[in-house]
């Protein structure tokens, strides 16, 4: 039996009774892209780009110019408000090229086709007005996509994620390595530009799976094995790690070498995000709540999911949302644990979850600590069921409900029934009115 919580039909928490199936994709769509607050965009394996409205499920534009699967995709909005530039998202696909598309007509801005392999990841630093390339060489353009400058060959396995840190540097996923770049225009008229790599951390002893900014003092990364590092963001020194999420499963009385059963699959850090207070990751099939200020997990499901949890967001509530490799898309709530008088519990990170034995100072220690701190718990207050094949990714567009793309090559737009159906009554309560108003001229 499946050790994954369960809920039943009577979802009282659980406002997305109602959804819109999008379809037009042929292949796993694996990318959505915000635009605005009520557009969006959806990428994936047959190269297709469509945009969407968030709100009626209207498909705006259907975007045709690469050949291959997409591998990346970046919106790049204007952040003076004072200029008329259109909304652009940047594409990356596996055909080595990179298409800047006008998401108000749909068409074609540029094509780049000078790739010697596929860019992995994209993304857009504003306030420099420029967007960044990552594959085997790490490249900086400008809005029009000329190229600015680019770094030597990096790797054959190339970049795979990049963050943005303050005082404009990047840091850059290569491997189990961590390159930190630093950019600069040489002239004021910012016609020549510099990327100078400034420090290589190789802290992590996997592959670097997952990386993400926490604020302008912090970021964190995530490798394949389970380990999470805390980074500073300005002089990129470690603040903080953990590994072995899994260790929490471990039953007391087993040894720890039993632990190297485990595989990667299962221990894997597939995605992580934070609200500047936590940090929240995909853990193999669990989900894993760090506080920052605590350093420790103070909440945990070790099994959200039948399959590995591919993606998770924190709401503007207490409630988290997660999809899973098996078709899932749960709501989860934050909450704090009744505390009541208990026995002493071990110290340590691995011990705060029943694993080894603590000596009678440390079980006052421990005790003292426990009194002070507030313990939490993750509950399942929602399940939505729609797709039949492993969820990617998904949007939160607030009022205007989720939006979740899925292997199946569907993209689900779910409602708040409750919202929704006021929404259908008022329309319906102005159209008599308009049609009384009519009869009484008449």
């Amino acid at each position: 039996k499946s050790s994954v919580q369960t809920i039943g039909e009577e979802q009282i928490q659980n406002p997305y009774t109602e959804l819109l199936v999008l379809k037009g994709h042929q292949d796993i769509v694996r990318f959505l892209v915000q635009i605005d607050n009520c557009r969006f965009a959806s990428a994936g394996d047959d190269g297709i780009i469509f945009l969407w409205n968030a709100q009626t499920g209207e498909k705006l534009y259907e975007l045709h110019g690469h050949t291959h699967k997409i591998t990346a995709i970046a919106p790049f909005s204007s952040s003076d408000v004072t200029e008329a530039k259109p909304d652009l998202i940047i594409t990356a696909s596996a055909d080595r090229t990179v298409i800047v598309w006008d998401c108000t007509s749909g068409r074609q801005v540029q094509k780049v086709s000078c790739f010697h392999s596929t860019v992995k990841c994209l993304t857009v630093l504003q306030k420099l007005k420029v967007w960044l390339s990552g594959g085997s060489d790490l490249c900086v353009w400008n809005r029009k996509s000329d190229l600015l400058c680019k770094t030597s060959h990096l790797t054959d396995a190339g970049i795979s994620a990049l963050v943005e840190l303050p005082k404009n540097c990047v840091a850059a996923a290569v491997g189990k390595e961590l390159i930190i770049f630093r950019l600069s225009a040489t002239n004021h008229e910012s016609e020549g530009w510099n990327i100078i790599e400034v420090k290589r951390l190789v802290d992590h002893q996997d592959n670097i799976s997952s990386l993400v900014s926490v604020n302008d003092l912090t970021f964190v990364t995530g490798s394949h094995v389970g380990e999470l590092i805390v980074w500073d963001a300005l002089d990129w020194t470690k603040q903080a790690s953990e590994c072995n999420f899994w260790d929490s499963s471990v039953h007391p009385d087993v040894q720890p070498e039993i632990k190297l059963s485990q595989s990667p699959h299962e221990t894997s850090v597939q995605h992580l995000t934070s609200d500047k207070e936590c940090v929240f990751a995909a853990v193999g099939k669990g989900i894993y709540v760090y506080n920052l200020q605590m350093k420790r997990v103070i909440a945990c499901q070790r099994t959200a999911h039948d399959s590995s949890v591919l993606h998770i967001e924190k709401l503007s509530n207490r409630q988290l949302i997660s999809c899973s490799e098996d078709g899932s898309v749960r709501i989860w709530e934050l909450r704090e644990k009744q505390q009541l008088p208990a026995e002493p519990v071990p110290t340590g990170f691995f011990n705060m979850w029943g694993f080894g034995r603590a000596n009678k100072q440390a079980n006052q220690a421990a005790k003292k600590m426990q009194e002070n701190i507030p313990v939490y718990f993750l509950e399942l207050v929602g399940d939505l069921i729609g797709h039949s094949s492993a969820v990617q990714m998904f949007l939160y567009f607030g009022e205007l409900g989720l939006a979740t793309c899925s292997a199946d090559h569907l993209i689900i737009l779910w409602k708040d029934g409750e919202r929704e159906s006021s929404l259908r009554s008022l329309t319906l309560f102005k159209k008599l009115a308009q049609n009384g108003d009519l009869q009484l001229r008449l």
